[in-house]
């Protein structure tokens, strides 16, 4: 792995929850630290509920971490457009964020260690 990204079990049990709905929770997050950038947890896919989640075309790609799909989130009050993202292919460097999305810290979403 590049000294510019660093990925570590996350301590403790994460959630995260929208539109007064709980998406997921885990004890099994990962912490992403990319240069200067605040650190990005990552939950694995299992820990959500995916049924909340709708793919959209937009991806972006990271020279570090390859490409990134993204989805929005869907539940009964509104829908909040492209607020996760999943790297379904990353690159061999960071090969353990396959199968786990993220979450922009957006008003209507909210990532918090409980």
């Amino acid at each position: 792995m590049t000294g510019h990204i660093k990925i570590r079990k996350a301590q403790g049990k994460w959630c995260v929850r929208s539109g007064g709905a709980i998406l997921g929770e885990t004890t099994n997050a990962l912490e992403l630290s990319e240069g200067d950038l605040d650190p990005v947890i990552y939950f694995p896919r299992e820990d959500i509920a995916m049924a909340f989640l709708d793919r959209t075309d937009k991806v972006t790609h990271c020279p570090h971490k390859g490409d990134a799909t993204h989805y929005s989130i869907a539940n009964k009050s509104s829908v909040t457009e492209n607020a996760a993202w999943s790297y379904e292919d990353p690159i061999s460097d960071v090969a353990e964020i396959k199968g786990y999305l993220a979450f922009y810290p957006l008003e209507s979403v909210k990532v918090e260690r409980i």
